[in-house]
């Protein structure tokens, strides 16, 4: 999956017209869409050109795929990891 052209930075693209709020809502929207990861608790906030991830995981792996959805949206210097552990106990 691929969003954009790989030669503009997220400061250009958002300038091209797309808000915080559709970047966030594009985001939210990827990450729901994909069947491997429990996105239900993760949150995602803007902080100027910044993704922050927030909220919480249920399983070590979500952390990287939804790390990784969002960097292909907005670039991986562009996404800051805020979330915490909820693993179930057994």
């Amino acid at each position: 999956m691929k969003f954009g052209p790989d030669n503009y930075n997220h400061e250009e693209r958002c300038s091209q017209g797309h808000s915080s709020a559709s970047t966030i809502a594009t985001i939210e929207a990827t990450l729901a869409a994909d069947p491997d990861i429990d996105s239900s608790a993760i949150e995602i906030r803007m902080l100027g050109p910044v993704v922050l991830l927030e909220g919480f995981i249920t399983k070590a792996v979500d952390r990287d795929k939804a790390i990784s959805l969002a960097a292909m949206i907005v670039g991986w210097e562009n996404v800051h990891d805020r979330m915490l552990n909820r693993f179930p106990t057994q």
